[in-house]
C-alpha cells in the first residue's frame, strides 16, 4: 500500500542530521484492522517519521488486514520467523505467547488517560515486559512501545442498561479467548463467550451473546448499534492496550543511527494512537446517542461497586497466570508512580 507522505518539519530535522549509513532496509509492518482505526493512524506516522529521518535507507511497507497473517498468534509467530517485521497485538491476541501481557486487561486499576500515558512512557513497566518477552520468544519478539487502540473497555449490550455490576447478572457476554476477560465477566455474574471478532456482529444480531466489552470508536465502527447494542456503560474497567512488536534480529542488524530512527519512529506512533481515539471517540459517541443509543456515566458509588466486584480477579491473575504476581507488582508500582508523578506536575500546573 503506497501512503503519500508529508515531510513534518520533525522529520525533516531529522533526516538533515541523519548520517548516510549506505544500508538498505524494508520492513514489513502489518496490523489485523483497517484503514479507520488507530493502528492505521500510528502506522502512518511511523512510515512517514522512519522513510524521512532515515533519508530514504528505511522503507515501510503497510499490509493492513489479514494479508501476512490472520490473528494475534499466526501473527507474532511470523514477526519470531522474520517473515514480518513489525506488528501490533491486543492483550488478548497476545496472550497465548505472553500470558502476563494481560495486565492491561485487570479491572479498575488506572483512572484516566493521563495516568496510563504516564504509566507508558515514563515507568520502567514498557521496559520490564520487553526483557520479559525478549527471554520467552528466545530473542526474536522484541516490544518496541505500547499504545492505545480503541480507548477503554466499557460493558455495552442489548438488554437493558448496566448501572452496577449486578445488572450483568446472567447475560452472555463476548470476550476474546484470553482467561482473564473471561475471568472478569464470570466474576460479574455474566456468562463470558468467546467469539472472533469477525462473527462479533452476527453473533449480537442472532442473540448468540448479548453484550460485549469494547471501546465506543469499535463499537461504532463495526455498526454493532444495527445488530441491537444499545445499552452503552462508561464504567472503564481496562484500557485498550496496543503492543508494538518488532523481530529483534532485524532491530538489531541496524546500525545505532537507524536503531535511533526506529526507536524515535515508534515514540511518534505510540502520541498518534494516544491522541487518535480521543478524537474519533467525540464523533462516535454523538452518533450513539443521536442512533437512539442509552449512555450511561456511573455515579462515584456505582463506579466503586463495579471495583469491589472485580477486586477477585486481580489476585486470581497473580495466582494463576505465568509471571502474574511479578507483573501484577510491576504494574502496581508503575501506576503508583504514575499517580505521584502526575499529582506532581497538576499541582505546579495550578499555581
Amino acid at each position: 500500500m503506497k501512503i503519500t507522505s508529508v515531510l513534518t518539519a520533525a522529520a525533516l530535522a531529522a533526516m538533515l542530521a541523519m548520517p548516510a549509513t549506505g544500508q538498505s532496509v524494508t520492513l514489513r509492518a502489518t496490523a489485523n484492522s483497517n484503514e479507520t482505526d488507530e493502528d492505521y493512524d500510528g502506522l502512518v506516522v511511523f512510515k512517514d517519521y522512519v522513510e524521512a529521518a532515515s533519508n530514504g535507507e528505511i522503507a515501510v511497507e503497510l499490509f493492513i488486514g489479514t494479508q501476512l497473517c490472520g490473528n494475534g498468534a499466526e501473527c507474532l509467530q511470523g514477526v519470531a520467523d522474520g517473515s514480518i517485521d513489525v506488528f501490533v497485538a491486543t492483550s488478548g491476541g497476545a496472550a497465548g505467547l505472553f500470558p502476563y501481557i494481560q495486565i492491561f486487561d485487570l479491572p479498575y486499576l488506572m483512572a484516566d488517560d493521563r495516568i496510563a500515558e504516564e504509566v507508558l512512557t515514563n515507568t520502567d513497566l514498557t521496559a520490564q515486559m520487553r526483557a520479559r518477552a525478549l527471554q520467552d520468544s528466545g530473542d526474536t519478539i522484541r516490544i518496541m512501545t505500547i499504545g492505545n487502540t480503541g480507548g477503554w473497555r466499557n460493558f455495552a449490550n442489548t438488554q437493558r442498561r448496566i448501572e452496577g455490576p449486578d445488572d450483568l447478572k446472567g447475560l452472555k457476554v463476548r470476550t476474546v479467548v484470553a482467561d482473564l476477560p473471561q475471568e472478569l465477566v464470570r466474576t460479574l455474574g455474566a456468562s463470558p463467550t468467546p467469539i472472533p471478532w469477525p462473527e462479533l456482529f452476527t453473533s449480537l444480531q442472532t442473540g448468540v451473546v448479548e453484550g460485549t466489552k469494547n471501546g465506543i470508536t469499535d463499537i461504532m465502527g463495526m455498526k454493532f448499534p444495527e445488530a441491537g447494542l444499545q445499552y452503552l456503560t462508561l464504567d472503564g474497567h481496562a484500557y485498550m492496550a496496543a503492543i508494538w512488536v518488532m523481530n529483534n534480529e532485524m532491530f538489531l542488524s541496524l546500525d545505532d543511527d537507524l536503531k535511533r530512527v526506529i526507536v524515535d519512529g515508534f515514540h511518534a506512533l505510540q502520541q498518534a494512537t494516544f491522541a487518535s481515539p480521543k478524537r474519533k471517540s467525540i464523533d462516535a459517541y454523538a452518533d450513539f446517542v443521536s442512533g437512539g443509543g442509552d449512555l450511561y456515566v456511573p455515579t462515584p458509588e456505582q463506579k466503586q461497586a463495579f471495583q469491589d466486584a472485580a477486586a477477585p480477579v486481580h489476585d486470581w491473575f497473580a495466582a494463576n497466570v505465568d509471571g502474574g504476581e511479578e507483573m501484577l507488582a510491576n504494574f502496581r508500582a508503575a501506576i503508583a508512580q504514575a499517580e505521584e508523578s502526575v499529582a506532581a506536575r497538576r499541582a505546579a500546573e495550578l499555581e
